[in-house]
């Protein structure tokens, strides 16, 4: 079989290996249902059990895992063994499929139902190659394309996980190319590992810029400070309210929600729509130019200035602060955003599942009382030492997202036989990229 009979041309790779169902050469083995009402008598036993939180994107996280008590019949039918490639169920998209090796990491391991374990014909085929091959574009594109999707998650079958088109060279080649990408991706993933590094020491640099230059510890310590709600015009929240029943498809006022709020940024490629109406019976919630929306749910305490072209819109779930003319947008948005506001925005958040902030905690933050000009001097400093070290990140950011590109194309070349990895070895991989 050619590659090109079920790859489309804008995927297709260019190497000549036969493309072998996964089923024929390999077996997969379904994980345990649990069952709260399980024969836990007799001959049974304890072991560790892999959930699909355990299972990351080419990775294992074994921080957290819990044990089972099951019959030990049925522990043998979910047992892993070393060499095992596993994969999950359902998530996110771009997870489906995604394969892991197991190697062995806990003794008499067993896994959940949501999680496949797919164990290979040692003669015919190798775990590594096989994790590799699902991490390539041909085999996201596969599994992706494949997948059943919901409104927030994505799922794959035992049927579609055997009926994988699988590009098969011999099992020396495979070994010889697991081996080469094994030392290519871990000098990729190192560079990846050193600009994550570099970009938390950037985070604290900047928080340290951030306090030092607002003096908001010096500022509290001299009791300076005092409650938000007597130097802003007004603190009130967005439609909290079965807001859905305003939402229309087109045509209506945008409205914000949390998800759109990042710490000093607005992300507007995901607005809702509410009808007019809804607007209209939303009057307190309509935002100005130069509001503060903050985060009440999830990312409690997340603040942005309300740009001139959201002017007019309305929002959702939202503590939105009129700042008046005692207190500049921009200096509030620094001070919320500062690691000494999110402390006492956590002291005061509740919610078991996910961090919740009201109104009234927020009127009560405790705020520098500085003259505007004041204010207006620091955001000057501010965006001048702060947008320097932002650039720098961003510069981080775009070097492990073409990192991460090159991880990938350099995989998708050499399982697929676009090049000969015996030849390929000390080729520079990262194109320049250095650390």
């Amino acid at each position: 079989m050619n590659i090109s009979a079920v790859t489309p041309p804008s995927r297709m790779p260019s190497g000549t290996y036969e493309l072998v169902r996964l089923g024929y050469v390999a077996r997969l083995q379904n994980g345990l249902t649990v069952d709260a009402k399980r024969d836990v008598t007799g001959d049974v036993v304890t072991s560790p059990y892999l959930r699909v939180a355990n299972v990351q994107s080419g990775s294992l996280n074994l921080e957290s895992v819990t044990e089972i008590t099951v019959p030990r019949s049925v522990a043998q039918r979910s047992t892993l063994r070393p060499g095992d490639v596993l994969m999950t169920e359902g998530g996110d998209l771009d997870k489906l499929g995604r394969g892991t090796v197991w190697r062995g990491e806990l003794d008499q391991c067993l896994h959940q139902n949501h999680i496949f374990a797919v164990r290979p014909d040692p003669q015919r085929l190798s775990g590594r190659f096989l994790a590799y091959v699902t991490q390539s574009l041909y085999g996201r594109h596969y599994f992706e394309s494949t997948g059943t999707r919901t409104t927030n998650l994505a799922s794959t079958n035992s049927s579609k996980i055997q009926s994988f088109p699988l590009p098969l060279p011999p099992l020396d080649e495979q070994s010889r190319i697991a081996d080469f990408l094994d030392a290519e991706t871990a000098r990729i993933d190192q560079l990846v590992l050193k600009r994550r590094q570099m970009r938390s020491l950037l985070t604290l640099k900047r928080e340290r810029v951030i306090e030092s230059t607002l003096g908001l510890e010096r500022a509290r310590k001299a009791d300076a400070l005092v409650p938000l709600k007597y130097l802003v015009a007004d603190v009130t929240v967005g439609i909290v309210v079965t807001p859905a029943k305003w939402y229309v498809e087109a045509g209506g006022t945008p409205a914000l929600r949390g998800l759109n709020v990042k710490p000093g940024f607005i992300n507007t490629s995901d607005l809702v729509q509410i009808s007019a109406e809804g607007h209209a019976e939303n009057r307190k919630s309509r935002l100005n130019t130069g509001d503060v929306v903050v985060v009440r749910t999830g990312q409690a305490g997340a603040a942005a200035v309300v740009p001139a072209e959201l002017d007019g819109a309305n929002c959702i779930d939202l503590i939105v602060v009129r700042p008046g003319r005692k207190l500049s947008p921009r200096y509030l948005q620094y001070v919320l955003n500062s690691d000494y506001a999110s402390a006492r925005v956590a002291e005061h958040s509740v919610g078991s599942i996910q961090a919740h902030f009201n109104v009234g905690a927020m009127k009560q933050i405790p705020i520098p009382s500085i003259p505007r000009t004041e204010q207006d001097e620091f955001v000057r400093l501010l965006d001048i030492r702060v947008g320097a070290l932002d650039l720098l990140r961003r510069k981080l950011d775009d070097q492990e997202q073409l990192l991460t590109e090159r991880r990938q194309a350099l995989i998708t070349a050499a399982v697929t036989g676009q090049f000969d990895v015996s030849t390929a070895s000390g080729r520079n991989v990262t194109n320049g990229v250095t650390a």
